[in-house]
């Protein structure tokens, strides 16, 4: 294949602004449209916790997963100045120590802590837990900084983002289709899962890297956010997966499971102040692995599920090497889309 190409990107969201800005800078004519007259406020990524956490993910996702979401990390540090590559903790309580054994042999790249090593880590956390799994190279960001900082820097790049427009453009060589689940007239097979979220503000309470508590019941992630305008730390509270369509108010049922959870990690929390409840609907296929989909110059990125923000960098490069080389991932690309 050869190229510069004419490339329309359909979709504003942290897939398709990963690939406007990865064509743009490699010299392509990028335009992208996106139906939501304001940014984001259509898309599902800031609902996203935007943990970059490959390793963590294995313990239920595909190997793929892992190792495509190593390069993205890659990717984001080397674009990206305000990522945070402090590493993860997962804990448990000490009655489903079971439940970190587990974890442990599930994943790679894990170091067992003592209470002695999580107190130098986290000391917020050591008079709860006498152990925890450390994962050093995974990283976070705040999802609406960066999204913010995408769209500056895709602009930047000499690309063209045009809201308020719902309409393909005409005339380019290549569309790249990043709508998730507006797709879902196109990807049949398509389907929503539903991830609901609590941010809270908290001055009392300083962590500085994601934290997984494993629960059988109620399993929480907590992602750091730095600080809002008062000075206060801020954190993301999430963890559910449910097979719905529907965004808006989080559930009652949800809410109290996020916030005993988060109890449980710190009592402290118990005084923090809700900042926002919401939901978010992310695009999955039944396997929950992402896909490519090429068919006579119309590319599909979808299905990154859960994970948007780690994948869709690496999910950009895979589509420019393919428009310049044609070479494909065999996990990731599907030229039939019958087999959607």
């Amino acid at each position: 294949m050869a190229g510069p190409y004419r490339i329309a990107i359909r979709g504003a969201g942290v897939t398709g602004l990963w690939q406007a800005l990865t064509l743009a800078r490699r010299g392509h004519s990028v335009i992208v449209v996106e139906q939501s007259a304001e940014p984001f406020t259509e898309a599902c990524s800031p609902w996203a916790g935007a943990m970059l956490a490959p390793r963590c993910e294995e313990e239920s996702a595909e190997p793929v997963v892992r190792e495509l979401g190593m390069r993205g990390i890659q990717l984001w540090q080397a674009a990206y100045p305000d990522l945070v590559s402090a590493g993860s903790l997962v804990v448990a309580p000490a009655r489903d120590r079971k439940l970190l054994d587990r974890f442990e042999r599930m994943t790679q790249g894990g170091s067992r802590l003592d209470a002695e090593q999580l107190e130098q880590l986290e000391p917020g956390l050591s008079s709860r837990f006498d152990t925890a799994l450390f994962y050093a190279d995974e990283a976070h960001l705040d999802p609406s900084a960066a999204l913010d900082f995408l769209l500056t820097e895709v602009r930047s790049a000499g690309a063209v983002v045009q809201f308020g427009v719902s309409d393909t453009p005409q005339g380019a060589d290549f569309i790249v289709d990043c709508r998730g689940l507006g797709a879902q007239d196109m990807l049949p097979t398509l389907r929503g899962v539903r991830g609901e979220r609590i941010v809270v503000r908290a001055p009392e309470i300083a962590f500085e890297r994601p934290i997984r508590l494993l629960h059988p019941r109620f399993p929480l992630y907590l992602v750091p956010w730095g600080k809002d305008e008062t000075g206060a730390n801020v954190f993301m509270l999430g963890a559910t997966s449910i097979e719905r369509e529907d965004g808006g108010p989080i559930t009652l049922r949800s809410a109290l499971e996020l916030l005993s959870a988060a109890f449980v990690l710190d009592p402290a929390f118990g005084e923090a102040e809700i900042v926002t409840l919401g939901a978010g609907v992310r695009p999955a296929f039944p396997d929950n692995r992402p896909r490519i989909i090429t068919s006579s110059g119309y590319i599909f990125v979808n299905g990154l599920y859960r994970h948007g923000f780690l994948l869709s960098p690496v999910m950009a490069e895979m589509v420019a090497h393919y428009l310049e080389t044609g070479i494909t991932h065999p996990e990731v690309f599907i030229a039939d889309f019958g087999q959607r």
